[in-house]
């Protein structure tokens, strides 16, 4: 992909951080879009819950990637934290949705995020993107949050959906919290160890995204996650040989459920989702089993 004005939503967070810096460092020209007063040129003032964004801003980009919204895994859910981590990612994608559409001269792609969590509860059945969403919150919020892109696609902008797993960073996500635990000896499986976890490498997550960006016939959902899900009690051993400590502590399930709340189901609840239409699009990722992945970590 030649050098091209890319518009960045949610550049503070772990994947659009990394992306920015992915994008800059080939190149390109990063517009990030924030929420208070701009302060140097390469941003642009958006409200994405009050439906406002500069059009100016957008002008004459090439891509629009978005990645905002309200973190899933820093905070119990209460009733509100919830209403938030939904409105925060459904608005704010409707409002960048529109306001490209509205464009005189739209971008080529419109790449905006999404989750695993489209797919609910799988157990120990293998899903790829021709499952249908699951139930529960996160299910609904994925669909919602998908679904807003629809101005985008009337207006014949190709729009993916980018359903992000576990991202593997020390940075941020769930990982962000495990690896200190397991430093310090007091890692352990979750629950009885048996669900299934889709996760990723950070470095495949921007790879997979500037994959699909720069692909001009795809479109549509996407599963980002390494090749091979593994169970919790599996990710535990491989914690506990590359980073050389026991892993003898387990947290029961009703001790997540008690100092989690709602979000424990999140940490207990197996998915194990496969990116199909990844791999047969040609992407290759370059950490692809869990032991790379936390190595790359590090």
């Amino acid at each position: 992909m030649e050098h091209s004005r890319i518009v960045v939503a949610g550049a503070s967070g772990l994947i659009g951080g990394a992306l920015v810096r992915s994008l800059r460092a080939d190149g390109h020209q990063v517009v990030r879009l924030v929420r208070r007063p701009p302060r140097v040129q390469d941003e642009v003032r958006w409200d994405p819950e009050g439906g406002y964004v500069d059009p100016a801003g957008l002008a004459g980009c090439d891509a629009v990637l978005n990645f905002a919204g309200a973190g899933v895994g820093g905070r119990r859910w209460t009733d509100a934290y919830k209403e938030r981590i939904r409105d925060s990612r459904v608005r704010g994608t409707a409002t960048l949705a529109e306001a490209v559409a509205a464009l005189p001269e739209p971008p080529r792609v419109f790449v905006n995020g999404s989750a695993i969590g489209y797919y609910g509860e799988t157990g120990d059945r293998v899903v790829d993107e021709s499952a249908p969403p699951g139930t529960g919150f996160l299910p609904e919020v994925c669909v919602a949050w998908e679904g807003a892109a629809a101005p985008a696609e009337r207006a014949g902008v190709r729009t993916v959906f980018v359903r992000t797993g576990l991202v593997v960073a020390r940075q941020g996500g769930a990982w962000q919290r495990l690896f200190p635990l397991f430093k310090a000896g007091l890692g352990g499986r979750m629950g009885d160890g048996s669900q299934y976890w889709s996760y990723v490498s950070l470095h495949d997550e921007v790879a997979a995204i500037r994959h699909l960006m720069a692909a001009d016939g795809l479109s549509g959902p996407f599963n980002v996650t390494a090749p091979e899900p593994l169970t919790n009690r599996e990710i535990t051993e491989v914690m506990g040989r590359v980073l050389r400590r026991p892993t003898l502590f387990a947290v029961p399930a009703p001790v997540l459920r008690t100092v989690l709340g709602e979000m424990a189901g999140d940490v207990l609840g197996s998915a194990r989702v496969v990116p199909k239409r990844l791999l047969e699009s040609g992407f290759a990722f370059a950490f692809p089993d869990a032991e790379a992945a936390v190595r790359a970590a590090l």
